[in-house]
């Protein structure tokens, strides 16, 4: 007879996940990518519009977030901070796959409570970006000669290359 489980045990139980990054591989050789010959793009750098500030006053702006794997989707849900407040959610995520702050690495909600709202915003639409269509581009339209080309929405400066 089989048992109910909660969603915090068959999270227990589920593997840890691995290391999502792409291996580098020279020029030509065939890697373990699967039949198309690339392994997907899992991590997307990116440069905070204002910066996250440590305790010593260093501004961290530029930064790598990795794609959201189911798990980290699942987890915050049993996290009490997201039941007490839903709106927690996003800041527990994006301490789940954000894999680097300038000179940080060890990056969680703490470090995701403490950045400025302009900030958590940009990685919030970041997040939705690379999760949902893969990429951190978008078709635009000048306003003034109706010229249509690509933006880079995860980082730099408007008009450097």
């Amino acid at each position: 007879m089989r048992r109910k489980i909660g969603l915090e045990e068959l999270l227990e139980r589920a593997p840890a996940p691995q290391n999502t990054a792409p291996q580098q591989q020279a020029p030509g050789q065939a890697g373990p990518a699967g039949p198309r010959g690339r392994a997907p793009h899992t991590e997307f750098e990116f440069e905070l519009p204002l910066g996250y500030v440590d305790d010593e006053g260093t501004v961290h702006r530029h930064g790598a977030m990795r794609l959201a794997t189911a798990r980290d989707e699942l987890m915050p849900q049993i996290d009490l901070r997201v039941k007490e407040n839903p709106a927690y959610l996003s800041v527990v995520l994006l301490g789940h796959v954000i894999t680097r702050l300038g000179d940080i690495t060890d990056v969680h909600a703490g470090v995701v409570e403490r950045m400025y709202a302009t900030d958590v915003a940009f990685l919030q639409d970041l997040y939705q970006r690379i999760n949902s269509e893969g990429h951190t581009r978008a078709a635009v339209t000048c306003p003034h000669c109706d010229g249509a080309f690509e933006v880079d929405l995860a980082g730099g400066r408007l008009g450097e290359s």
